[in-house]
């Protein structure tokens, strides 16, 4: 989309391509802008395209397996088209991709813009590369990358190299000092400013081509998050200064830093906006980005740096009405990070109740190094709106609240954050809030909540959204970025499988403490509908009862509108079920299962 110097909004793309990628499948950065024209990667193909607003796009790069990503124009005055005729001269500078499943290579090359020349390989340093940056210049390119077994949470090396060939150098991370470092750029030729995580939270540092750092922001707070794409801008340079997100889970704000090295204070800009995506690019005068807040939407939004006066440059989105909307709360319950949002619904909504108790879902985020953030979410307010009540927990594992918290999950994936979710669970009943406890997550959060199904006796259903079953088979299918996830959330396999044993739910089916709903896509390349199909098949075997779903055309995430309203409405039919109150608003939903197990008891499955 893009707004015009006279205020409307509009589509750039003509009908029929969508502007995304999938490298290490979640993709990242896949347009930019160049001359007037955009620059964009194409999901159906993989290649990257050009076009001008009204025209038909070209692709600048041939047909083949390859996927590209993290784009980043760099001018090249001296390179092919460039000079006093105005020709499209320049690069793009990105990520190539070039295989499936878990036979895939990557690099950094340079694209053309002329549509001519050939692509250039830069760099082929680790298997996993993102973040490349040419310096003013143009004498080096820097990058961050890492390898397995590590995520990029885990450990990270910023490098440099010169920009014609020749040796890399790390500047930080490596095995003398390991860290995450989520995203660098240039200060000047010969420093750059990074977000890296030596002292257990996201600062920025500047760093000297020597390797020499000194942490510009020396608190406890994130200045970057986990990258589960590449191409995040979590800061960008206004000029001499540093425009950035800064906070934790609980609140994101967008701050100016006037003088970096000088150390001044961060000044707040953004009005009320309390959380930002890692999206932010700036000028001189100007920072763009998208917020959000527990009462706004995500909006695309242009900050004036000197005043921190925010104007909405996005069409308006129509919202139900205020009063239906939750607010969140944000409580600390022993220890573990939780946002609630009690119900606010109409007179007779179905989940209503006289005594101000309510039907709670325990709202499990994926990952599981990420967080939920309080801002407005629709799904949320459309099961408060009918008198549910929300507790997003943001468990030990997540993201936003420095690495101590973040790995509490080290090797206890299906112990930490079911422990967490039932801490919560158990504190909304004893507090009087709840009456009865559901939960319900997508992907990681899908394991989570049928593993709490399974290990805990407190939650009267589960509903998991394209989640994981099966650990050990989830680790021998998944896709090449997440293939060694579970080293460090479980442990090395086979040295550990005793632990993926214990903790499967699909092994421990016949614990299962009330029905559960799974929801998959049949074309998800991160988790295979398979692994519902064995959680479906194991509560067959020991009497459990269920519903399944299956969504041709849907990946991991619901992206369809059909999808999405059909997935919203079976699952408020579900807690109609299991919380015992009518839905008469949505299809009817019949649980399969007879509800007694064939061994006669609630025995478990053995390996």
């Amino acid at each position: 989309m893009r707004r015009t110097a006279s205020g409307t909004v509009e589509d750039v793309l003509p009908q029929g391509w969508n502007a995304r990628n999938r490298v290490i499948e979640y993709g990242g950065r896949s347009w930019r802008s160049h001359r007037g024209r955009l620059i964009f990667t194409n999901w159906d193909d993989g290649r990257i395209y050009v076009c001008a607003p009204g025209e038909e796009p070209v692709p600048l790069t041939p047909e083949g397996p390859a996927r590209y990503g993290d784009l980043v124009v760099h001018e090249n005055r001296h390179g092919p088209g460039d000079g006093e005729s105005g020709g499209q001269g320049g690069e793009i500078l990105c990520v190539r991709e070039i295989g499936g499943g878990r036979e895939v290579t990557r690099e950094i090359v340079a694209v053309p813009l002329d549509g001519v020349s050939p692509i250039r390989s830069l760099i082929k340093s680790h298997h996993f590369l993102m973040n490349p940056r040419i310096s003013p210049d143009g004498q080096h390119i820097a990058w961050i990358g890492w390898n397995h077994p590590d995520m990029p949470w885990d450990a990270t090396e910023l490098c440099v190299a010169p920009a014609e060939g020749g040796p890399y150098r790390v500047l930080m991370g490596g095995e003398d000092g390991r860290m995450s470092i989520v995203q660098a750029e240039w200060r000047d030729s010969g420093s750059l400013y990074a977000v890296a995580d030596p002292t257990g939270w996201w600062n920025i540092h500047l760093v000297g081509m020597d390797g020499t750092s000194r942490n510009l922001t020396p608190m406890d707070q994130e200045f970057g998050d986990a990258s589960w794409r590449i191409g995040n801008t979590f800061f960008a340079l206004a000029g001499h200064r540093i425009v950035a997100m800064h906070g934790t889970a609980d609140e994101r704000r967008l701050g100016v830093i006037d003088d970096p090295e000088a150390g001044t204070p961060i000044r707040d800009i953004g009005g009320s906006y309390a959380f930002w995506s890692p999206t932010v690019s700036a000028d001189s005068r100007y920072v763009l980005g998208v917020g959000a807040s527990p009462y706004r939407p995500h909006e695309v939004v242009r900050i004036d740096v000197e005043t921190g006066a925010p104007t909405v440059l996005s069409a308006a989105k129509t919202l139900p009405p205020a009063e239906l909307l939750p607010t969140p709360e944000p409580v600390t319950i022993e220890g573990v990070h939780v946002h609630l949002y009690a119900p606010r619904a109409a007179a007779g909504a179905p989940g209503a109740r006289p005594d101000g108790r309510a039907p709670y879902v325990v709202f499990v985020h994926g990952g599981p190094t990420s967080s939920a953030a309080p801002i407005l979410d629709l799904t949320v307010a459309y099961f408060t709106s009918r008198g549910i009540g929300v507790a997003e927990v943001n468990y030990g594992g997540s993201s936003g609240y420095g690495r101590a918290y973040r790995e509490r999950l080290r090797h206890n994936w299906g112990v930490v954050d079911v422990r967490d979710s039932e801490t919560v669970a158990r504190w909304l009943i004893t507090s009087g809030r709840a009456e009865k406890v559901a939960i319900r997550g997508g992907s990681a959060g899908g394991w989570t909540s049928l593993a709490a199904l399974v290990h805990s006796d407190v939650f009267c259903g589960a509903v998991s959204h394209y989640g994981i079953s099966d650990p050990e088979g989830w680790a021998a299918e998944t896709h090449d970025f997440e293939s060694r996830y579970l080293d460090g959330l479980i442990g090395p396999l086979p040295e550990t499988g005793r632990r993926y044993a214990d903790r499967s739910p699909v092994l421990h089916a016949g614990r299962a403490s009330g029905p559960a709903l799974l929801m998959h896509g049949m074309e998800d390349a991160v988790v295979d509908p398979s692994q519902s199909e064995r959680f479906v098949a194991a509560l067959a075997r020991h009497g459990g009862r269920w519903a399944y779903r299956a969504f041709p055309g849907e990946q991991h995430g619901w992206r369809r509108e059909e999808t999405i309203v059909s997935v919203l409405e079976t699952e408020l039919a579900f807690y109609g079920l299991i919380f015992g109150f009518p839905t008469p608003e949505v299809p009817p939903l019949t649980l399969e299962g007879t509800g007694a197990p064939d061994t006669g008891g609630r025995g478990e499955e053995t390996t």
